[in-house]
């Protein structure tokens, strides 16, 4: 076990076995927290004094005899819009700030606690979960550890970064459009945006709820698997999670791949793609021996579609506070939720009945196929403060367009793993490997095949110094 880059199933099986004790894990990630954090900007709050304690009740736990948990002593950090008790939960605004602290954690929170992984803090993102960058104006951007020039990808940057880095083994996210798999992309670390509503979303600040997914994210697909499992299971306080059974996954990645029905997603899903990005696509369909493509039809809509709902249901919720207090907030976002509150009714219900019949379009292809690969991200990372990037020939504003190819997927709720490929002599990129709704444990059984054939890593960070 690497002290820099921890694997969580194997600190747990260490902490267990008395090799080495929770308190000094745990010291271990505050110490590096409190090393890089400043260069790097992941985490808003750490928790220092609340996680040793934690650490220490694993410990005699384990002394007296009784079960730490499958995750005993595992430090672990949150996207800032999960309630963590006696935290202010900021949601990456300057308004939230003015609240006072959570009284309870969120579910999720809770279950890893339960797990006995120790939280150290919440991390920083895109206010409101409104972006693609983690270029917070507030309490500022979140720098990618390949390069410390590039940006992490949004709106999950810091607990993308926080894990690529080393800081944590293990983080948890939200997806909206993308916000796991976009930052997983550019910081080349496992993530999971599971089916929608399969896990609980009780006490975790909203965007948009009929687009929200939470979700983990890890350096190993093993330690993917494992959270999730973790995370499973119905939650009446969170009314679409209210029937939702378990299915474990980790005893499922040993399978392999025998029997599944793979294809490349062509089309939609191949136009302004950088060619490296195409080709880190192809070097997974090669490991998986596929030659097959399939065509999900009406993506561009889809997207079109995503960004009405999005819109118009985030500015909703924030209406008092564009009316009373517009300067608070980050410009960007205060923008896009102002030009959202203007979106008609009319095409908001257009949006929701095209997503109906989009998502039974796309549920129709898996009866032909298994998994479907697509690209996370159409590049890899960009330069901090950079607004445009190039697609298909065509110059267009880099924030909304590092989603292309995730906002067409999340719009219908299917389960997604995003996989780091790491080509000589480039940044990381992710390749999206797709599946039908609650087969979670076919995409995690695709990722541990290419994971244990080498196609497919978290890569140790270069730590590239700022020039």
């Amino acid at each position: 076990m690497s002290q820099d880059y921890p694997d969580a199933s194997s600190i747990a099986a260490s902490v267990r076995s008395q090799e080495i004790s929770a308190r000094s894990v745990v010291a271990v990630a505050l110490k590096r927290i409190a090393d890089h954090n400043d260069t790097l900007n992941c985490f808003t709050s750490v928790i220092a004094e609340q996680a040793l304690k934690d650490a220490d009740a694993i410990d005699q736990a384990i002394a007296d005899g009784r079960d730490p948990g499958p995750l005993a002593g595992v430090p672990f950090g949150v996207k800032d819009l999960y309630d963590v008790a006696g935290l202010t939960t900021l949601a990456g605004s300057k308004i939230n700030a003015d609240r006072p602290p959570a009284i309870q954690d969120a579910t999720l929170v809770a279950r890893l606690k339960q797990a006995g992984a120790v939280l150290v803090g919440a991390q920083n993102m895109d206010e409101y979960a409104y972006g693609f960058v983690t270029e917070n104006s507030h309490y500022g951007p979140s720098r990618n550890p390949h390069n410390l020039n590039r940006m992490t990808g949004g709106s999950s940057g810091g607990s993308v970064a926080a894990v690529a880095a080393g800081l944590v083994p293990l983080s948890l996210g939200s997806d909206t459009n993308g916000s796991i798999r976009v930052p997983a992309s550019l910081c080349g670390i496992f993530g999971l945006k599971p089916t929608f509503g399969r896990l609980s979303r009780a006490r975790t600040y909203p965007f948009v709820h009929s687009l929200d997914h939470l979700g983990p994210f890890a350096r190993s697909t093993r330690d993917l698997a494992l959270t999730f499992d973790l995370l499973q299971g119905p939650d009446r306080d969170d009314p679409a999670c209210t029937d939702r059974p378990v299915a474990l996954t980790l005893p499922e990645l040993a399978k392999g791949i025998d029997g599944l029905r793979i294809a490349v997603a062509d089309g939609y899903f191949t136009k302004g793609a950088e060619p490296n990005v195409l080709a880190a696509v192809e070097s997974v369909a090669t490991a998986l021996g596929t030659t097959q493509s399939v065509t999900i039809s009406e993506a561009h809509r889809a997207r079109a579609a995503a960004f009405i709902i999005t819109g118009s249901e985030g500015s909703n919720l924030h209406l008092d506070d564009l009316r009373t207090r517009p300067q608070d907030f980050d410009l960007a976002t205060r923008d896009r939720f102002l030009a959202g509150a203007l979106i008609p009714v009319t095409w908001y219900l257009q949006a929701q009945r095209f997503r109906s019949w989009y998502r039974d379009r796309v549920r129709e292809l898996f009866t032909q196929v298994d998994i479907i690969l697509a690209p996370a991200t159409p590049c890899p990372a960009p330069l901090l403060g950079q607004a445009t990037l190039v697609l298909d020939g065509e110059e267009v504003p880099l924030r909304p367009n590092l989603g292309v190819y995730t906002q067409p997927l999340s719009f219908i709720g299917v389960p997604i793993v995003a996989v780091p490929v790491q080509q000589p002599g480039t940044l990381p990129i992710g390749v999206q490997i797709i599946a039908a709704p609650y087969k979670e444990a076919l995409a995690l059984r695709v990722a541990a095949f290419l994971e244990a054939k080498g196609v497919v890593a978290a890569p140790v960070p270069t730590w590239k110094p700022l020039s």
